[in-house]
């Protein structure tokens, strides 16, 4: 099996609550991270420990879909949720292959602020691979400092 791990971490000036309250709505990512496009299911806030719903990726000329399952959700300090195999499939759910992709947030107080620690993690059997453009998307730390600092952006806009 191959695993690979990208991670980032972002101070924000918003309490862990807002924080928490902002990321673990799905609603709001086409607006913070580069290749979320929209959810395409309906989503009911809060989401708790067994709820599902479906993004969809576009990265380049592909547009993928992606069904996340919550596994932790603990209001102001960790929000985690995981895709089970069909990694990378098309719109149709198409071409996706065998794997688990885990997103883990993490959210910790620090001087009135939050500390804003996110964590991919990607395991796929030995000898397969996701397409390379969501592979960029996914784990390129740029792309996760870029998503971190919208949310702190995007929070501050709400408060005004």
């Amino acid at each position: 099996m191959g695993v690979f791990t990208a991670s980032g971490e972002t101070l924000l000036d918003a309490t862990p609550e807002e924080t928490y309250d902002f990321i673990s709505d799905p609603r709001n990512w086409p607006k913070l991270f580069r290749g979320s496009a929209d959810i395409s299911t309906s989503v009911e806030i809060p989401l708790g420990v067994g709820d599902s719903f479906t993004e969809v990726v576009e990265v380049g000329e592909l547009s993928l879909r992606s069904t996340w399952t919550v596994i932790t959700a603990v209001r102001g300090r960790v929000f985690a949720y995981q895709q089970v195999d069909d990694l990378g499939a098309d719109g149709d759910g198409q071409g996706g292959v065998d794997g688990i992709t885990t997103i883990t947030y993490t959210l910790t107080p620090v001087d009135g602020g939050t500390m804003f620690h996110r964590v991919l993690r990607c395991e796929l059997p030995r000898g397969v691979s996701i397409p390379v453009p969501l592979l960029v998307a996914r784990a390129t730390t740029a792309n996760i400092e870029h998503f971190q600092e919208n949310v702190g952006r995007e929070i501050a806009r709400v408060r005004a």
